[in-house]
């Protein structure tokens, strides 16, 4: 994996030997003293003003009793990245923008708290992510659609049994009986709806327990490497097999054929667009797309599918990804933070990802404006799977990419929502249907 950016972090050492020196409450004049060198040669050097390395960095780095690469690096990469994406995850409403360009000189003085801020923001996001697989499933789930509808059929013929019971009291003893039986056969496929619906819900042995299905399985392999698989960098399709054999859940057989189809796509991705060269043009692009179309060969969805595919501690942002079919169900998704994308069924229709398919092979870029206020940039093309031929049918998918905004919505920002069910927004002429929210 490339490591992260040094020259900016590398260039605020003599910051973190003034930080240390201080917390551990030393003199300059007795620190100087100690390495050989003048006080006010240690000044420079505490002020960025001079270069520091060698011998002299490993003499000072002993006397404040730390590693050399804590003061020539700062805080360790992940940790470091970790609280660049708190900062970025922060959403609406929480005061001022954090000092990102400090976060070295936090844990310096506070390595205790920067540790607890980045295992409660890895928390708060796992946290979100099951949030939005139970709104999942209760918007979405065909499951728990249609254990409902006989749960509410059930309830409807008992209550139609009932009142004939109670309105007709010289009803017929054959017939009374004959209700009797009805009611206690409607009583008994209640039961069994209800639980069956709370076995769908539960898994044996408690949340611990794998996912329930062949997507959710997929989906949390891809979460767990956090979508980048470094075997299938460097080894292409072959590391595919070890690497499954070597995963939890991957027993069933339908489950382990998803995954290698999800997994041999990545592993072309990887071939087309090498991480090393990819990484190096995306820093240089900003990890933006649009520079880097043309070193893709004009395939935009390759482009959006590896930058959501870039490994942690690159300084990249976060970034979310969805992937439709022409029929606009999703078959993929990378989560993230404030826009959720539903497992089951569709999002909102005014996404670009569905716009894209009423355009497909043109490119659209625009800005999503939140009901909770997130705002995101959303980047979109619908193209189809391979080339295409005379004797063959075009098979087409929308790709969607997503990058979480710092600043103001501009002007123009496209108001959505995370699907009508679960869309605040009453006046939307795209609503499908009421919002389970009131």
């Amino acid at each position: 994996m490339p490591p992260a950016p040094p020259t900016r972090r590398n260039a605020l050492t003599g910051s973190r030997i003034r930080e240390r020196r201080t917390v551990l409450g030393r003199k300059q004049s007795d620190l100087a003293r100690a390495v050989g060198i003048s006080a006010s040669y240690l000044n420079l050097i505490e002020h960025n003003r001079r270069r520091i390395g060698g011998k002299l960095l490993v003499d000072i780095a002993r006397e404040l009793d730390v590693e050399p690469a804590a003061l020539r690096e700062g805080a360790d990469a992940t940790l470091y990245d970790s609280l660049q994406t708190a900062a970025q995850d922060r959403g609406p409403g929480f005061g001022p923008v954090p000092e990102t360009d400090r976060i070295d000189e936090l844990a310096g003085r506070f390595p205790g708290w920067t540790g607890l801020i980045a295992a409660q923001h890895k928390r708060i996001a796992g946290l979100e992510g099951l949030v939005d697989g139970l709104q999942d499933r209760l918007a979405h789930d065909p499951v728990l659609a249609d254990t409902m509808h006989e749960v509410l059929s059930t309830v409807a013929a008992i209550r139609s049994t009932a009142d004939i019971l109670v309105g007709d009291p010289e009803i017929d003893p054959q017939w009374r009986a004959r209700f009797h039986r009805n009611l206690h056969e409607e009583a008994e496929r209640l039961s069994s709806s209800a639980t069956a619906m709370l076995a769908h819900f539960e898994d044996p042995g408690g949340r611990s327990g794998p996912p329930s299905t062949p997507e959710e399985s997929v989906e949390a392999l891809f979460d767990a490497a956090d979508h980048h698989f470094p075997e299938i960098e460097a080894g292409g399709a072959d590391a595919i097999g070890p690497l499954l054999d070597g995963h939890d859940g991957m027993a069933d057989a339908a489950t382990r054929a998803l995954a290698e189809d999800q997994l041999r796509r990545y592993a072309a991705d990887a071939t087309r667009l090498p991480l090393v060269d990819f990484v190096e043009a995306a820093r240089a692009a900003e990890f933006a797309p649009e520079p880097l179309v043309a070193l893709a060969g004009g395939d935009v969805a390759l482009v959006l599918r590896r930058l959501a595919a870039l490994p942690p501690g690159l300084g990249a942002p976060s970034f979310g990804l969805a992937i439709c079919d022409a029929a606009g169900a999703l078959i993929f998704r990378r989560r993230i933070n404030a826009f959720s994308i539903p497992r089951f069924g569709a999002g909102c229709p005014l996404w670009p990802l569905y716009t894209a398919l009423t355009r497909p092979m043109s490119a659209e870029t625009t800005v999503l404006d939140l009901p909770t206020g997130a705002q995101f940039r959303a980047w979109a093309m619908c193209q189809p799977l391979g080339p295409p031929g005379f004797e063959t049918q075009a098979v087409m998918q929308a790709t969607m990419l997503l990058r979480p905004l710092e600043d103001t919505v501009p002007e123009g920002a496209r108001p959505v929502g995370p699907g009508c069910a679960l869309c605040p927004r009453e006046a939307c002429e795209a609503r499908r249907v009421a919002s389970v929210l009131g």
